[in-house]
């Protein structure tokens, strides 16, 4: 798993200096927390993986009509490189050659393909096997802005005991159950059903 934003990025935000060590365990699991706290409330993960892997998916529920043909909807793939598709079933898969990914230009664009295009005919088979490389080309910048937001949070959260903060100026003030800057960036992402 990775992390969407550095240890040096988390130290900057929090104005702790580059050289100072002895935090560096309680930085790094309030990055890992915040990373992993993004990928549940949005439903997906932002990094892109080093080699293509299979899935298998049983079409039903997953496939719309398209003016052009029938789009099954999968999980981000950050890459067309490796991308294979068959149908069938296990021991007697049959590759498919004739796919297009969707939405259009999705990998210019930085965002991932989410879906596969068989123009075609239809898909009519109840399994589909799909190889690729799974996640988003890059993490994009709201990921890693919201994840340093996050962890500065969940690294400050050992100074608030029980989820209460204070200043003199302010008082004592409850912290919010989510951070309305984090949400504002992650909330475009969140998938249908998640969140």
């Amino acid at each position: 798993m990775i992390e969407y934003a550095t240890r040096v990025e988390l130290k900057a935000a929090l104005g702790i200096e580059a050289d100072d060590t002895t935090r560096d365990a309680l930085l790094d699991r309030a990055l890992a927390a915040a990373s992993r706290g993004i990928d549940t409330a949005t439903g997906r993960r932002f990094w892109l993986d080093d080699m293509p892997s299979t899935r298998v998916y049983r079409t039903a529920g997953r496939v719309l009509w398209d003016d052009v043909g029938e789009v099954m909807n999968v999980d981000d793939i950050g890459s067309a490189v490796g991308l294979v598709t068959a149908t069938g079933t296990v021991g007697a898969w049959s590759t498919v050659t004739d796919i297009e990914t969707t939405p259009d230009n999705a990998l210019a664009r930085g965002r991932p393909i989410t879906g596969l295009l068989l123009a075609a005919g239809g898909w009519g088979v109840q399994r589909v096997q799909v190889t690729a490389r799974w996640g988003w080309p890059a993490v994009p910048d709201e990921i890693t802005q919201a994840t340093l937001i996050q962890a500065a949070r969940l690294y400050r959260r050992k100074d608030s005991p029980e989820g209460v903060t204070g200043s003199a100026e302010w008082g004592v003030v409850r912290l919010s159950r989510r951070d309305p800057d984090v949400w504002a960036l992650i909330e475009h992402f969140v998938l249908p059903g998640f969140g």
